[in-house]
């Protein structure tokens, strides 16, 4: 079981959401000891701005015309976040069923990463962003930035 607890002024741990709350009340005794792992949540707000950073991102990649045996390949966000992840030094190898390898990016989920290596993540992602996308190459990272922040205003 996953709960939300909130630190309060007086050092005690309440439930976050209602689904901790009913844990809490009916599974759990008062005075009885509940262990388990702690760790702090990442800031949705930020996740949000990574977000925001990727989709600008992607508004402004531009594809090559070609085709292809298969027909024309499609412009794709979820490749395109799992491309700039890996090329931002999040990813591992995996093996295929032939024996060759590909690179698989890491997963960017609340439970996959702490705030600190999220902020890193962002961070390189923003320097693929500045290296890979033509029209932003010429920006620092305080105009992408500001940029990622209207994107969140009117997203």
């Amino acid at each position: 079981m996953k709960l939300s607890l909130t630190k309060m002024p007086n050092h005690s741990l309440v439930a976050s959401d209602a689904t901790t709350d009913e844990y809490l009340r009916s599974k759990v005794r008062i005075g009885e000891v509940v262990r388990g792992e702690f760790r702090k949540a990442r800031n949705y707000a930020f996740h949000k701005k990574m977000f925001a950073l990727l989709n600008l991102a992607y508004e402004y990649w531009e594809t090559p015309e070609t085709d292809t045996k298969w027909g024309k390949p499609e412009k794709n966000f979820d490749v395109f976040r799992k491309n700039v992840t890996i090329l931002a030094g999040y990813g591992h190898p995996v093996f295929n069923i032939d024996g060759s390898f590909k690179m698989q990016a890491d997963s960017i989920s609340f439970a996959s990463m702490d705030n600190d290596t999220f902020e890193d993540l962002y961070n390189k992602v923003l320097d693929v962003i500045i290296q890979r996308i033509p029209v932003l190459c010429d920006m620092s990272k305080d105009e992408i930035n500001d940029l990622v922040q209207k994107f969140l205003q009117f997203g």
